[in-house]
Order: structure tokens, then C-alpha cells, then sequence
């Protein structure tokens, strides 16, 4: 499943393109990391893995020098030894480029101005060859096969190309500034993929290891193991800030992996379904139908978890944004503590008044405000609840904070944190307590453990399975056949916008539903194609 040809024969006699030696990053007495030791080669593409708060995050920034690590560390970049503590601003001289989850871009601005931005601040720069440097763009973008338009306003690019461009500036700021000649480089990614379309991680990850085909070598830092499993060469996991393991990501399984993060076996696949009497069906959808989604009609009893899922394009992921009014739908109707509403002219604000709340995929842009506090944030769907008059309460809203927090076990418990400072696990678990408070009757989910660790998952799933017994109904849709195999009740596959297949009880499993999820597609015109990729992927469920 690892890229193949990239780590071997005259890459193992050079020294290695990173080698780290007894890092440690004590902070108010606690250890942040404990003498961490980790070697990447040229050429590799290296994961590192960790639940939140293992330590990844404090590496990372301690080899972009927003950190001081403490003394007695050793870093070494293609056998030079660096001077530590490295400055900030210096880690491209010294071989190495960062590209972060926000991946840094400017969106008024176009690809070129963005690919040029760090030569402009750098460099001073005040005037630019704007055809030549067009030229190079192209020519840069060409090399990777990339394909981007220069004068292209990013943000009119989608979330891959936007990822693409990060990726290419930041190796070819290595190129430029790098300080060893015939050395590629390290290129860090941190969590590149969480908000990226399923189907759009495959072009990513072609570029990824086109860079390390060109000698440069990866670290790639995420929460899903699957993905590490396709991407890389060899991974390290950290636990509690020292050194859990280091795999060969070819020889070892996805439970190994597991019980590395976690330091236990974690049984992700267990049933959680809720155990409370379901009951005649008290909501109903009839007939939606938006952009994609056509005559989309089921019920849902009390207590239970309809899983959506499907091929991408299928429409499964549209639905629940529809009956939202996230998205606009062009029919259908919701009843709901029996009151039929048109979805047509549904809004957020409707549907929260009638007992409806929608977590979205992307939480960090859309499901919460990132500049604003936890508390900031948990209070927003409060407000009513705490206010006297022309005032509100701000004890009461703190409590309130406090109590949620503890309740979703939210960490750091600093509720005066601002929210984009969180993890991705724990700002899931912010847009949870946030909705969740309001005991709302429908539960509408989308990818609700996207960039989520494996500890942080179950926690998740936890938080559901108590909405559940409290009796509210979810509809949850999702790519990760995982998830609906171990949170769903009932599955509902789509294909080119129809429910086709419904799977229940102990018919649902990963197989079943990838294997649903194929046929569903097999009357589309590329039903050909599609029967391949179907006997592919099971082969790859069985393995």
C-alpha cells in the first residue's frame, strides 16, 4: 500500500534528510515531549500519528521555530547539525517548509501573487517581473503537473487546488532557499486532507509522492490511519510525548497502529447502536430533492441512526444540508413533532426553531467562529436562556461553559481559549456541547469525525449514543464505511441521487455497504468502470 522505489539503493548511503535526537519541551513543569527521536530519509514519506495533546503539534512548531526546545537536543538536516534553538523564519534556509492546515494562502490575491508572497517579505522585494515570474509559475506547475492558472484568483479555486498551491510553494521555496545543495528538502504537512473531498485526496497524494520520486522527502502528520497506510513509506506514532512505535508502514496492521496511538486495543467496529425502543416513526422526509438529491423519502423512529452514504457525486452528503436549509432544496417535505414544514423554504434558523440542529463537515469555517473563545462559542444557541431583560448573565454563561466542557471532556479546560487554538478532535467536541445542549429532536451529521484522532472518535461516538438514548433521531452522512458499520442502525446507499439500497441490523458491515455502494452506480454510464473499481475495493475490504 506504500509508494514503491522511493527509499532504497543510493538514498540509504546518503545521511539521512532529517534526524532528530532527544527532544524534550517542558512547559510549566510538564513535558510536552520527552526525549523524542525520529529519522526521516531522502526520499521517504514519513507519518507521524498521535492522539491530541500527544506531542505532534509541539514538534512541528519547535522545527519552525515558534518553540524553544529544552537543552540536550540534537537536529541534524542532511548530517549538518543545526543550531538550536532555530529562529524563527529560518527553517526554509535550512531545508525545511511547513504547510499547515489553513495552508497560509492570501484569497484576495492571485496563485502567482500567493506563490510570490514569501519572496516579498523575505526578500524585501518591490517590484516584480510579473510575465517572467508567470513563466516560472507555469513551468513550476508543470514539473509537478499541476494544474493552475497564474492570474486565478484563489479564491476561486477549489480546496485541492488551494492545497496543491500551498504544497508547490512550499517546495519551491525549498528549492530556492534550501541550504544543502543536492538535498530536497523536508516538506512538513499538517493534517493536508481533513476538509478535502474524498475524491480529491488521490490528486494530493500524486503530488506528494511526485515530490518524493524528485528527492524530496515528507513528513505527513494526520489522524487517519488509512491514509497513512496508502501514503507512506514508514510512520512514527507519539504518545504522551515520547515515542510509541515506529512502523514500516507495509509490514503492520491498522490495530497495530491503533493500539500504538492509544496504548490499548480500541475495538472501533463495536456496535453502538442505542439500545432504546425505537417505537412507531415520529420524523418523516417525503420526496426531498435539491440539486443532486431526487424524491429522497424515509422515517426515522426514536432513538436511531440513519446512515447516508454512497459514491461522491451520489448526492447522500446533500440531503442532510437540504433539510437544514443549508442547501438549497427544491422539494420535499419534514415532519417533525408532527408538523409537516416544505424544505423548499427551509432555513437554519427555522430549523432549529422546530427541533433541528446540523453539525457540519467543516467545523472549523462553518461549524463554529475560530476567532472567538469557547465559551464565545458554546454560548451562541444559549444567549436566550441566560438573558434578564437587556442583560445576560455572564456567570451563568461561564458555568455553562465550564459544565459542557467537563460534560465532552473538552481540553484544555479553558474555556477563554479561542476555538481555533483547539485540536481538530476537541473542536469537534465544542460544535457537539454547542448543539448538542439544546436536547434538539433530529440530529443532522456530516463526516462528524472528519480530522478527528482514534481516542477522540470514540468520545464522539459517545456524545451521539447519549443523544440517542435521551431520544433524539441522527441522520448521519459519511464517506467512512467504519463509522456507519459501527454507529448506524439502518444504512441507506444512494446512487446518482436515489436511495437504492438499504442495509439494517447485522446486514451492515464495511463489505456490504462498499459493495451497495458500487452496484448503486452500475446503471450510470460509467458502470463499466465502475465494476472494476467495485472488485478492487473488495479486494481491498477483505485485506
Amino acid at each position: 500500500m506504500s509508494p514503491e522505489g522511493i527509499v532504497g539503493g543510493a538514498a540509504e548511503a546518503a545521511p539521512p534528510a532529517l534526524r532528530i535526537q532527544d527532544l524534550s519541551k517542558t512547559f510549566g513543569g510538564a513535558k510536552a515531549l520527552d526525549n523524542v527521536s525520529l529519522t526521516v530519509q531522502p526520499g521517504e514519506i514519513h507519518g507521524l500519528l498521535g492522539q491530541n495533546g500527544s506531542g505532534k503539534s509541539t514538534l512541528i512548531k519547535i522545527l519552525a521555530g515558534f518553540y524553544d526546545p529544552d537543552p540536550g537536543a540534537s537536529v541534524e538536516i542532511a548530517g549538518r547539525q543545526i543550531d538550536l534553538p532555530i529562529p524563527p523564519g529560518g527553517s526554509a534556509r535550512l531545508g525545511m517548509s511547513f504547510v499547515h492546515q489553513n495552508l497560509g494562502l492570501v484569497p484576495t490575491l492571485t496563485v502567482l501573487e500567493n506563490l510570490l508572497v514569501a519572496d516579498i517579505v523575505v526578500e524585501n522585494r518591490w517590484t516584480i517581473r510579473r510575465e517572467a515570474e508567470s513563466r516560472r509559475a507555469r513551468d513550476l506547475f508543470a514539473r509537478y503537473d499541476v494544474r493552475l492558472d497564474p492570474d486565478q484568483p484563489v479564491s476561486r479555486l477549489s480546496a485541492v487546488q488551494r492545497a496543491l498551491l500551498a504544497i508547490v510553494r512550499a517546495v519551491d521555496q525549498l528549492r530556492r532557499r534550501g541550504g544543502t545543495a543536492g538535498h530536497g528538502g523536508v516538506l512538513i504537512l499538517d493534517e493536508p486532507t481533513p476538509f478535502l473531498p474524498a475524491h480529491e485526496v488521490g490528486e494530493l497524494f500524486r503530488l506528494i509522492r511526485e515530490i518524493a520520486v524528485q528527492g524530496g522527502s515528507v513528513i505527513f502528520v494526520s489522524h487517519d490511519i488509512d491514509e497513512v497506510a496508502e501514503i507512506t513509506n514508514r510512520g512514527t506514532v507519539l504518545r504522551d510525548g515520547r515515542v510509541a512505535g515506529t512502523f514500516e508502514t507495509n509490514s503492520v496492521s491498522k490495530g497495530e497502529i491503533v493500539r500504538m496511538i492509544v496504548g490499548r486495543h480500541l475495538d472501533l467496529r463495536q456496535r453502538l447502536v442505542s439500545l432504546t425502543p425505537k417505537g412507531e416513526p415520529r420524523i418523516a422526509i417525503r420526496d426531498l430533492s435539491g440539486e443532486v438529491v431526487s424524491a429522497f423519502s424515509t422515517e426515522l423512529r426514536r432513538g436511531e441512526v440513519v446512515g447516508l452514504t454512497g459514491l461522491i457525486g451520489s448526492g447522500y452528503d446533500e440531503a442532510v444540508a437540504l433539510l437544514y436549509g443549508a442547501s438549497k432544496a427544491r422539494a420535499g417535505t419534514l415532519t417533525i413533532g408532527g408538523q409537516a414544514y416544505g424544505v423548499a423554504s427551509m432555513t437554519p434558523a427555522k430549523a432549529i426553531k422546530v427541533g433541528c440542529i446540523f453539525i457540519p463537515s467543516d467545523r472549523l469555517n462553518v461549524g463554529a467562529i475560530p476567532a472567538l473563545s469557547v465559551l464565545e462559542n458554546v454560548s451562541l444557541p444559549a444567549l436566550g436562556a441566560v438573558a434578564r431583560r437587556w442583560a445576560i448573565s455572564r456567570a451563568r454563561l461561564r458555568n455553562n461553559a465550564r459544565d459542557l466542557s467537563e460534560r465532552f471532556d473538552v481540553r484544555p479546560r479553558d474555556s477563554d481559549l479561542p476555538f481555533g487554538f483547539l485540536s481538530g478532535g476537541n473542536q469537534q467536541k465544542v460544535v457537539l456541547a454547542k448543539w448538542f445542549q439544546r436536547a434538539p429532536e433530529l440530529i443532522l451529521l456530516d463526516e462528524p469525525t472528519q480530522g478527528v484522532d482514534v481516542g477522540a472518535r470514540g468520545q464522539v461516538y459517545a456524545a451521539i449514543r447519549r443523544m440517542t438514548e435521551a431520544g433524539a433521531s441522527v441522520l448521519c452522512a459519511s464517506a467512512d464505511y467504519d463509522q456507519l458499520t459501527t454507529i448506524a442502525d439502518r444504512v441507506i446507499v444512494f446512487g446518482r441521487g436515489r436511495a437504492i439500497a438499504e442495509l439494517s441490523g447485522d446486514e451492515i458491515s464495511k463489505s456490504a455497504i462498499a459493495e451497495s455502494c458500487y452496484r448503486a452506480n452500475e446503471s450510470s454510464p460509467d458502470a463499466a468502470s465502475s465494476r472494476v473499481i467495485s472488485e478492487e475495493q473488495s479486494q481491498e475490504v477483505q485485506r
